[in-house]
């Protein structure tokens, strides 16, 4: 497999993982509920080794902005339909440039290594 396409497909199981672990973290009532905290972890651990594993590949203020752009806007939606938080219009408009930025970044940066 092409690495550059398998780093990807493991940053996008970061991504997962870390929105995931912090959808947990809502659950986890502070921490004062063992199950969620408990995955809480699990999930933080595999998404944070999966990252350790794309910089070998993908440079790390690259891999970083993906994970931390994609991860926020994910976090959000995850928010928005499991849990029933609504965002304001400056919040749309802030994620709006977040993924405006990542979209730059892939498109038009050659530290990528397209």
């Amino acid at each position: 497999m092409n690495p550059l396409l398998l780093a990807y497909a493991m940053l996008a199981l970061a991504i997962i993982s870390e929105v995931t672990g912090s959808a947990f973290l809502v659950k986890s009532d502070g921490f004062t509920k063992l199950g969620p905290s408990l995955l809480v972890v699990l999930f933080y651990v595999i998404s944070f080794y999966l990252l350790s594993q794309v910089i070998k590949t993908i440079p790390l203020g690259i891999a970083y902005a993906i994970w931390g752009g994609v991860g926020i806007i994910l976090t959000a939606l995850v928010g928005f339909f499991v849990f029933k938080q609504v965002l304001d219009l400056p919040a749309l408009i802030g994620i709006a440039m977040i993924v405006g930025g990542v979209i730059v970044m892939n498109v038009f940066s050659n530290s990528i290594g397209h």
